[in-house]
């Protein structure tokens, strides 16, 4: 089945999904969503790491096991595969970030960073000229300053150099903190009965989640419900009215991952809330849509 629906041309947006897709289970889910999207014009999708060894090619194989769950094509990249402490050349990724930002497309450029933000920030570094050509969405940090850390914020902690030159470069910034991303719940019995008969890949969805859940480096989840906090870079860039935002000095990121106030600091957009029941909503519908359900 398909969408009796489309969105007139000068509304769509260029996207790239940077992802850390293997890390946990979040990734696959917003993933999908941006695949399915009308109005997401999705150039390439982007492994990330997550600070282990040979995390960013596991990243890599996840994203390409979820496009062929759904028997689609789409560019896939390989990313830095490190911090940017630890690894120092261009990745394919990078040069693919500044070649999209360059090109002449009346649409304009998203980049949405749902991990550590280690391949923006190094295709800045190569490039400075795009920060004046993309718009970020970045599910990171603890949002505005000042704020301790009430726990390590896990993808400005994978890369805190690469989120701080980031932060402070000028670029089109919309910030979506983890006060907010950690509102996304949803139950697992409800990934089970809503999205799980949906085909090939609600099956590898719920097993993935389901598997990860169980394995022991779930400690910190809370055993039958799931936050899909990487799923507002997504909605985001779909509707950009789904939450609450306001402008702000963007935040110096500390070693714990707390957030600072730096003056000199550019202002970003930050979201301090958004509307959960639209995402998850808007993401199941467009799956049952996909597969015929």
């Amino acid at each position: 089945m398909s969408f009796e629906f489309d969105v007139p041309e000068y509304k769509k947006i260029r996207v790239l999904v940077d992802t850390d897709a293997a890390c946990e289970a979040d990734d696959p889910f917003a993933i999908v969503h941006a695949l399915l999207s009308p109005k997401l014009i999705v150039k390439g999708i982007i492994a990330e790491h997550f600070n282990e060894n040979g995390s960013m090619l596991r990243s890599y194989n996840e994203i390409q096991t979820i496009l062929e769950s759904m028997d689609m094509t789409v560019p896939v990249f390989k990313g830095q595969d490190g911090p940017l402490s630890v690894d120092e050349s261009e990745s394919e990724a990078v040069k693919f970030i500044i070649s999209e930002a360059l090109s002449d497309s009346e649409n304009p450029l998203f980049i949405l960073c749902q991990g550590a933000i280690t391949n923006v920030a190094k295709a800045l570094m190569f490039e400075p000229s795009i920060k004046d050509k993309i718009t970020i969405i970045w599910i990171g940090t603890h949002g505005e300053a000042p704020c301790k850390a009430p726990f390590t914020e896990f993808n400005a902690n994978n890369d805190i150099p690469a989120a701080n030159y980031v932060l402070q470069s000028g670029a089109n910034i919309w910030l979506v903190p983890s006060k907010v991303y950690i509102t996304i719940n949803i139950g697992i019995a409800e990934i089970q009965r809503r999205i799980r008969p949906c085909g090939k890949i609600g099956e590898h969805l719920f097993t993935n989640l389901v598997d990860y859940n169980m394995s022991q480096f779930a400690g910190w989840t809370q055993g039958e419900s799931w936050s899909l906090g990487d799923s507002p870079a997504i909605a985001i860039a779909i509707n950009p009215g789904c939450g609450h935002y306001h402008g702000a000095k963007a935040p110096l990121v500390l070693a714990d991952t707390s957030s600072a106030e730096k003056e000199d600091n550019p202002v970003i957009r930050i979201y301090t809330d958004v509307d959960s029941r639209y995402i998850l909503e808007d993401f199941i519908a467009k799956l049952e849509i996909f597969s015929g359900r």
